[in-house]
């Protein structure tokens, strides 16, 4: 099956998952999935995530973090769709939540989070917000 909107996809299982209650979530394996995914733990949203082959298919697993009963992912929303792409000079880079929240982007240096990004000085593609 072909997705139009890959990551969307994946922001929506961890989303579903959490209000769910689940432990572990699975999603088709992308190396766009594994880098956002990379930011998310670096930051410290996810415990963890793995590449699990099975046969020809690939999925990732993730690991969902929890506090004392409630996700620790509050909101989790695409920013930058298929439809309308949206980029941020590391100038116009809006604070989320004034900065307890994060933003990932697409940068020429890799995916990484706002804070990562201020400190390597570039901008890119503000993929989705989480808080």
């Amino acid at each position: 099956m072909s997705l139009s909107d890959p990551l969307g996809d994946l922001l929506t299982r961890i989303r579903n998952g959490q209000r769910a209650k689940k432990a572990v979530v699975t999603a088709p394996f992308s190396t766009l999935r594994m880098s956002a995914l990379a930011a998310l733990q670096r930051e410290g949203y996810i415990r963890a995530f793995e590449k699990v082959e099975d046969g020809s298919k690939a999925d990732i697993s993730i690991e969902l973090k929890y506090h004392n009963g409630a996700p620790v992912i509050e909101t989790i929303k695409r920013v930058s769709r298929p439809g309308r792409r949206v980029y941020s000079g590391i100038d116009d880079l809006a604070r989320v939540r004034n900065g307890l929240g994060i933003s990932v982007l697409s940068t020429p240096k890799g995916v990484m989070s706002d804070n990562e990004a201020r400190a390597e000085r570039v901008g890119g593609e503000v993929l989705f917000q989480v808080y």
